[in-house]
């Protein structure tokens, strides 16, 4: 994905109120070997749309600057307490030979078709919605696709039951196999005694007033 940054002279919090009245957003781009953090600027509202996309979180991006294009990633940004506005954002240059730590989405599918739920009417429980992965810019995956359609019940999915992309590792922090995604058997109703002992209690008063 593609986004276009300026040169930044001006600094600091006037500078920078100017610049979020004018529609743009300032930013940094920091990281590399032997490189300068460089200041920049984004046009507000094409990075207001930008952030809204998955990608422009999850992969490595092309910073184009002064007709040169740069690999970087998003690293953090800020948002105004209460509008709709991008108060700074920070952006980190990618070495194509040095391992990245990212977190990346996991896309589930499949699960509609599963035994657990077509069959069993289970209920499925996305234990982890992202994961965090060490691996190569290259390599880099936008999100981690998993095929639920498997699933049956009593059985969780577990981060050993799935294949990651090529030259990628999860990182699980001591958790040696978290659970990714949990099966629920249905609640069983239990049918309710008193509305059948209601007629029979009927029945005996009007017997005793006779």
């Amino acid at each position: 994905m593609k986004f276009v940054a300026f040169e930044r002279s001006m600094q600091g919090t006037g500078a920078s109120r100017r610049l979020r009245n004018s529609g743009k957003t300032p930013g940094i781009v920091y990281g590399g070997v032997d490189q300068q953090p460089q200041l920049v600027e984004l046009d507000h509202n094409a990075l207001w749309h930008a952030l809204k996309k998955e990608a422009f979180h999850a992969s490595i991006l092309d910073m184009e600057l002064n007709g040169k294009e740069t690999k970087v990633l998003l690293r953090d940004f800020q948002m105004h307490p209460y509008k709709q506005l991008v108060l700074h954002i920070d952006f980190q240059r990618v070495d194509a030979k040095t391992t990245l730590n990212r977190k990346v989405p996991i896309h589930y599918s499949g699960e509609d078709t599963s035994p657990a739920v077509k069959v069993d009417a289970c209920l499925i429980n996305h234990i982890m919605n992202e994961l965090e992965i060490a691996c190569l810019p290259a390599d880099l995956p936008e999100a981690i696709n998993v095929d639920l359609s498997g699933l049956k019940k009593g059985v969780s999915l577990h981060l050993a039951d799935i294949t990651l992309p090529k030259g990628v590792k999860a990182i699980t922090h001591g958790k040696k196999n978290p659970v990714l995604v949990s099966v629920v058997a249905p609640a069983v109703e239990e049918a309710a005694p008193a509305a059948d002992a209601a007629p029979a209690a009927d029945a005996k008063g009007k017997a005793k007033k006779k």
